[in-house]
């Protein structure tokens, strides 16, 4: 009697498996991501993912000879300033971002920039080497040692980098590779889950620095289990709006440097530009000075941005108030709302808000509250604040301005950019050690600040 092919179910979202289909995975409480399938014959099931199998003893931590922490420039300032000051020989990069973001067009000019340190070998699954060379030829690149494989067999891109032995590898992307140990399709979690441990294998005894493009889920997160996060050594997110030309590179996970730290660049015909000073490039257009509209100092990072916020408030035609928020957390605006209306005493029960942080940017940090609040009492108030003032304070649900952190980088970026005007909170105010040519006012909740720029 033959031998009936032994399969699981597998969640597409975490790879949890089970002997049986489950409506609701345990691990990542998703419905309907399990699918079937078959068991792989392979003994290693993990594709041999120990890196020094001779290390067959426990070693003593002083034992170990350590190497080098050797890297290698991107070419790209503000790439290696999120990787830590460039890229770790042997290590193994993924990068993520929706699609037509940029990605394959950053790598390509990464593979250009190093063209002094090695072969670069470039592995496409997803487009062929014509496509590649128009793009190419657009972006103007000319690495002699820039080589092409349109290939999606691992074993084949295996046997052609033991042979090349080249300095850097791109795999485009993660979830088009497959391994006939696996039966399953490519992309799927087995699939990804061997392939990576492979691709991790390969560069880590052979002091191989890869860049692995992977592709993102509607939620914005790396598609396939979140293993493949946990092997890899830095973790990097390409984030923008498709129809702005500004974007941001930012490190979620770096065993190498800081995850506090991110990249801007600008979309062009001629590729990725980085951008030296981005703050002077966000409030470039802001000519005028209507009602509404206010600057704020946020931290990237070790970066001090000054991004502006614009507000709009307008009565409501409907029982319920409408509530927008565009580049910032829509439950932080509704909670400052709030805050303004029981502390300061606006009437904001009957009116649509909506609040938008100008050039596709995103930001989630509590230092931007005192602008948020000062921004829609301006709209609605409908009076202006003046043009070379810069807001800086955190916000409490009692209405009070709380300290935060960083605040001369911030000071600096204000007055290097010829702002006249710096609300902070006091208590920021009393551990100012430095002298700047900006007036600073300190205040200690929302009442002085609306009584400091005249909007009580």
């Amino acid at each position: 009697m033959a031998n009936k092919t032994k399969t699981i179910f597998v969640c597409s979202g975490c790879g949890y498996e089970s002997t049986k289909w489950l409506g609701k995975c345990p691990s990542c409480n998703e419905w309907n991501t399990f699918y079937e399938e078959k068991i792989a014959k392979s003994n290693d099931k993990l594709g041999a993912t120990s890196i020094a199998k001779k290390s067959s003893r426990p070693l003593q931590l002083n034992e170990v000879i350590g190497k080098e922490d050797t890297r290698v420039s991107s070419g790209f300032n503000e790439l290696d300033r999120v990787l830590g000051g460039g890229l770790v020989n042997g290590s193994l990069v993924l990068l993520g971002g929706e699609p037509g973001i940029g990605k394959s067009t950053l790598i390509l000019q990464i593979c250009d920039k190093v063209k002094g340190e090695g072969k670069v070998l470039y592995v496409s699954g997803e487009e062929s080497a014509e496509q590649i060379k128009l793009r190419a030829d657009r972006l103007g690149i000319k690495n002699p040692n820039l080589m092409f494989l349109g290939e999606t067999d691992m074993d084949i891109i295996q046997t052609a980098i033991l042979e090349m032995n080249p300095k850097l590898v791109i795999i485009d992307s993660i979830q088009t590779m497959y391994s006939d140990e696996i039966t399953s399709a490519p992309g799927t979690v087995s699939q990804v889950r061997e392939i990576t441990a492979r691709i991790m294998k390969l560069c880590k005894t052979n002091g191989i620095t890869t860049i692995i493009i992977g592709h993102v889920t509607k939620e914005g997160n790396i598609a396939g289990p979140r293993v493949l996060e946990h092997m890899v050594d830095t973790v990097l997110y390409l984030e923008g709006e498709r129809y702005f030309s500004y974007r941001i590179l930012r490190g979620v996970k770096n065993r190498f440097g800081s995850t506090n730290e991110v990249g801007m660049f600008e979309m062009q015909n001629e590729g990725m530009v980085e951008i030296s000073n981005p703050s002077a490039i966000l409030i470039s257009e802001r000519e005028d000075n209507p009602a509404g509209s206010v600057i704020v100092a946020s931290m990237e990072g070790t970066r001090p941005l000054l991004i502006e916020i614009q507000a709009l408030t307008t009565p409501s035609i409907f029982g319920m108030p409408r509530r927008n928020a565009n580049g910032i957390d829509y439950n932080r605006l509704t909670l400052l709302m709030a805050v303004l209306e029981k502390k300061a005493g606006f009437n904001l029960g009957n009116q649509d808000a909506y609040v938008n942080v100008v050039s596709g940017m995103k930001i989630t940090e509590p230092a931007i509250d005192l602008g948020m609040i000062v921004a829609v009492a301006s709209s609605f108030k409908n009076l202006s604040i003046p043009k070379d003032t810069v807001f800086i304070g955190e916000v409490g649900l009692t209405g009070e301005v709380r300290t935060v952190n960083l605040m001369d980088k911030r000071l600096k970026e204000a007055e290097k950019l010829g702002f006249k005007t710096c609300i902070i909170p006091e208590s920021n105010k009393k551990l100012l050690k430095e002298k700047y040519k900006l007036d600073i006012i300190g205040v200690k909740n929302i009442n002085e600040a609306m009584k400091a720029i005249g909007l009580r």
